[in-house]
């Protein structure tokens, strides 16, 4: 209510403005936006993107992934809430230095009763390696499919993970290894889209370039 413009701004242009990737360069930034719902992988020059992918693969999908899991190994059943607590206290995407465990209850699908049972890190991680899977090799075909000059600025600059998802541990490690190129978190990565459609309403000169760069890309 109120507003006078309305912007249409692709999330992954706002997630690398929001983690302070020079957009409007000619030199090419690659930005993994991983959200609750959705994964985009971009590469973004010059204002606009250049190759990108929206994937109905994310945290969502992760939570998914281990309701599944527990219903298969235990007969337990356990909401969205149940697994996405555990993926956050013990979910990771690469083998971790000391093992973790925690408690998991859920209703038994034998006899309906409450049923408590103790996972670890290793169970979780086994759970969501689908998904894992499924976005890293999203991201190999994006890099197939980007012009070779850009590739070679990528591997100089690195990979850029923002949203939930990319605080799940080890996970910038674990796309470094299958993609072979550096990987990095954004600071503060669940803000960056936030953040980054804040600086653009307050840089008429940024909006102006990214709104006529994209143009011809989405």
């Amino acid at each position: 209510a109120g507003a006078r413009e309305v912007y249409l701004i692709e999330e992954s242009m706002a997630a690398a403005i929001g983690a302070r990737l020079p957009v409007a360069d000619a030199t090419a930034t690659m930005i993994i936006d991983i959200g609750g719902g959705t994964t985009e992988i971009a590469v973004i020059s010059l204002g606009g993107a250049v190759t990108w992918k929206t994937l109905r693969l994310a945290g969502n999908s992760l939570d998914n992934d281990i309701i599944q899991y527990v219903r298969e190994e235990f007969n337990i059943l356990i909401g969205e809430q149940v697994a996405e607590n555990i993926k956050i206290k013990i979910g990771s995407a690469v083998p971790l230095r000391e093992k973790m465990e925690m408690p998991l209850r859920g209703r038994d699908l034998i006899n309906g009763l409450p049923k408590e049972v103790i996972v670890n890190d290793g169970q979780i991680r086994e759970a969501m390696q689908r998904t894992i899977n499924q976005i890293i090799e999203n991201i190999k075909i994006t890099l197939e499919t980007t012009p070779p000059e850009l590739v070679a600025d990528i591997y100089e600059h690195g990979i850029v993970l923002t949203g939930g998802g990319a605080l799940l541990r080890g996970i910038d490690k674990e796309i470094a290894q299958a993609a072979k190129i550096p990987v990095r978190v954004a600071d503060d990565p669940l803000t960056c889209m936030v953040r980054g459609a804040s600086i653009l309403l307050s840089d008429p000169e940024l909006l102006a370039k990214v709104m006529s760069g994209g143009t011809d890309n989405f």
